[in-house]
């Protein structure tokens, strides 16, 4: 195969260089209005107030079908609800003014019905010690606001006496419990600054990516507040942006930075050197966005409102990070430009030829056993992957809480005294007579999955619908019960409904199996067209997306194994329904930064030199130290969620913080540079008629 011909001859700056050139001449103008944007919108959103809301529910479920009944016959059941769990071994009322604390419940804002305990109703234990007051409040499920939740806290608080244990169960409470603030980000951001100055051997220099991402995410935390009430927005939103877009924002401002820097010793100005690294890792950073954007909207097909609304504004989190990257970064680096070329001079230039040799030494030991290299990293990840297939969906309760929390407390409580099944019973709506509802509770209560003498009697709705309550005998995290739900549905038949928060999560699951295909198709196919275009190349595009596939499969089974199987002391527990569609999105988007960040650097070599495996060694050696300080300073923002209280954020930081360090140290520099050194002049090969429809410009770090 011949060589490829050279690239052609730019007569004119493009837009990217033109882009840095208003940047530097303007760049008073660009800070002032990038501080303006950040104020406007965290003050907007503040005004406005956030409407953060959980709602997961799939129309067109069994379960989301009798939500919409109950809401509509029985409103008391549709709603948030407190169940408080009263504790005595003496006996649960020696310390409590039952009817005072009734008074009080029910003089709270948003309270709708309190519900005393009653033996009669399985409210009070067999051995008397414990009883169970229910709390219905007004409205949909999570229109609650937090202040109640708290005030419901404090009252139980001031019950509790020497021997009597007041505790409180219910979704709302551990949202409140979950928001008592951590320390996650600040540590993040503290362990990135320390890699960007072991990096650059300068604080200012470490410090310009940083100020780009939070200026950028600050921003975006007042855009979702103004979102949140247009859209479903669940509460971990805020978390979440903070996760994706301080990682993303520093890694993009890190490239350009460093492609600046490597310009400066190569001898060009501060003026030329910014435009170079705008158009050339600029482009790569706005390819890079774009994948991310395109993945993420891959999300849509799964047809959930909670998905739509958290993809949209991490979406803009990442297109707002990029825009920081390519407006305010060059601003910054044209009003710090003396003093920064002064230290990078001094810092960087002995430690970058000396990071470039090592990355080329060792591109040159894979080239030499590339089937060795590329196996072995195959195998590894496909080991780590195994554990994936075994996965078991749902979403985690109170059980899985920390033990000082008041939700924990009451969990325990209740299935000690009532059984696990009472931390998750379900409902079953009788469409028919009041015999046929007396037939479902006989069936319920022969049924081995259900415990007998906790099947309610049925509860008229008027319009022949009856409502019963059933505790299984397994809890709401075990799979036993996922499998009644499914087996009740069959055997009761089209005229009950079974429902219930245990039942929506089996909906969610099984429909988040069912759709994850589609999901995955529009995913991957999208992507690897991107990449196809970007890189004028059908073999690396399918490359990329196996690889992306094999690292994020690796994650998920090491996550499987951490938080399902409680390795490493984690609590054992099922993975969050949405999680895996959400990471695979996400993490198949920053995957192809990295891709986008070193491949196109070896284009770039291929084109210049037509020799296939120069390229590979050029391209690691410009790339490599860059592509493990981003991954490095992404595992440790993200790793840094493993400090959050919450379970799912923990999950999701580890996931993700797996995913990178294995696209990075495995991928990036084991098995890219094999295959492309197995592929060798094939890599770049792109079928004639494509050639002609797809762009000629692509991106270059």
């Amino acid at each position: 195969m011949s060589a490829p011909p050279l690239a052609p001859t730019r007569r004119r700056a493009s837009a990217m260089e033109r882009l840095a050139t208003v940047a530097q001449r303007h760049h008073w103008a660009a800070l002032v209005l990038w501080l303006a944007v950040l104020v406007a919108a965290v003050w907007t959103g503040q005004a406005v107030g956030a409407s953060y809301d959980d709602n997961f529910s799939l129309p067109g479920t069994e379960s989301h079908e009798m939500a919409t009944l109950l809401e509509e016959h029985a409103p008391a059941q549709s709603g948030d609800t407190v169940t408080v769990v009263l504790h005595d071994e003496r006996g649960w009322a020696t310390d409590i003014d039952l009817e005072a604390l009734t008074s009080d419940l029910t003089a709270l804002d948003h309270v709708e019905q309190v519900t005393p305990p009653r033996a009669e109703s399985g409210t009070v234990s067999s051995d008397g010690t414990t009883a169970l007051v229910d709390v219905a409040l007004e409205g949909e499920q999570g229109d609650t606001p937090a202040s109640t939740f708290e005030e419901l806290i404090a009252l139980a608080d001031s019950y509790e006496g020497a021997g009597t244990q007041v505790e409180l169960a219910g979704n709302g409470i551990r949202q409140v419990e979950g928001e008592t603030g951590s320390t996650a980000e600040g540590v993040g951001l503290l362990a990135a600054l320390v890699i960007l100055v072991v990096m650059f051997g300068s604080f200012l220099a470490a410090s310009l990516p940083i100020i780009t991402a939070v200026v950028a995410v600050g921003s975006m935390f007042g855009v979702a507040a103004l979102l949140s009430n247009v859209l479903t927005l669940p509460t971990f939103s805020t978390a979440l942006l903070a996760l994706v877009g301080l990682g993303v924002g520093i890694d993009y401002a890190l490239l350009i930075f460093s492609r600046y820097r490597g310009e400066l010793l190569a001898g060009a100005d501060r003026e030329e050197a910014t435009r170079r690294a705008l158009d050339t890792a600029g482009r790569s950073v706005l390819f890079a966005a774009g994948g991310v954007v395109l993945a993420l909207g891959g999300l849509f097909t799964l047809g959930v409102d909670a998905y739509e609304g958290s993809v949209t504004a991490v979406a803009l989190t990442v297109l707002m990070t990029m825009a920081a990257s390519l407006t305010l970064l060059p601003a910054l680096l044209s009003l710090f430009g003396a003093r920064l070329e002064k230290q990078v001079r001094k810092h960087a230039a002995r430690a970058r030829r000396e990071s470039g040799t090592r990355w080329r030494r060792w591109a040159v030991l894979v080239q030499r056993r590339p089937w060795l290299a590329l196996t072995s990293s195959v195998v590894v990840l496909g080991a780590l992957a195994v554990p994936a297939l075994g996965m078991h969906l749902g979403f985690s309760d109170a059980g899985t809480d920390g033990r000082e929390t008041t939700s924990r407390a009451a969990y325990d409580l209740v299935s000690e005294e009532f059984g696990p099944g009472a931390n998750g019973p379900l409902l079953v709506l009788t469409r028919g007579t009041e015999a046929e509802a007396a037939a479902t509770v006989e069936q319920l209560r022969a049924d081995p999955g259900v415990v007998p003498d906790r099947v309610s009697t049925p509860v008229p709705l008027g319009d022949d619908l009856f409502l019963v309550r059933a505790e299984p005998t397994t809890g709401p995290q075990d799979e036993a019960t996922s499998a009644l739900v499914t087996q009740l549905r069959e055997d009761l038949g089209d005229d009950r409904l079974v429902g219930g928060a245990t039942a929506a999560y089996v909906d969610f699951s099984a429909t988040m199996a069912e759709r994850f295909p589609v999901f995955l198709v529009v995913v991957l196919g999208l992507s690897g067209l991107l990449l196809m275009a970007v890189f004028r190349s059908v073999w690396i595009a399918l490359k990329a997306v196996a690889f992306n596939v094999l690292s994020i499969g690796a994650a998920l089974g090491a996550m499987t194994l951490v938080f399902q199987e409680g390795v490493f002391g984690a609590q054992p527990g099922p993975v969050e329904a949405f999680l895996p569609v959400f990471v695979f999105a996400i993490v198949f988007g920053l995957s192809m930064d990295y891709e986008v960040f070193l491949i196109s650097r070896m284009r770039e070599e291929w084109l210049r030199t037509g020799d296939a495996q120069a390229a590979v060694r050029e391209g690691l050696a410009h790339t490599g130290g860059v592509i493990t300080a981003a991954a490095s300073i992404m595992v440790v923002v993200f790793g840094s969620f493993m400090l959050v209280p919450d379970r799912m954020l923990q999950e999701m930081g580890f996931v993700m913080a797996v995913a990178v360090l294995l696209d990075a140290l495995v991928i990036r520099c084991l098995a890219v540079p094999a295959a492309m050194r197995l592929l060798g002049e094939r890599a770049w090969w792109l079928p004639p008629a494509l050639q002609r429809v797809m762009p000629s410009r692509t991106a270059t770090v």
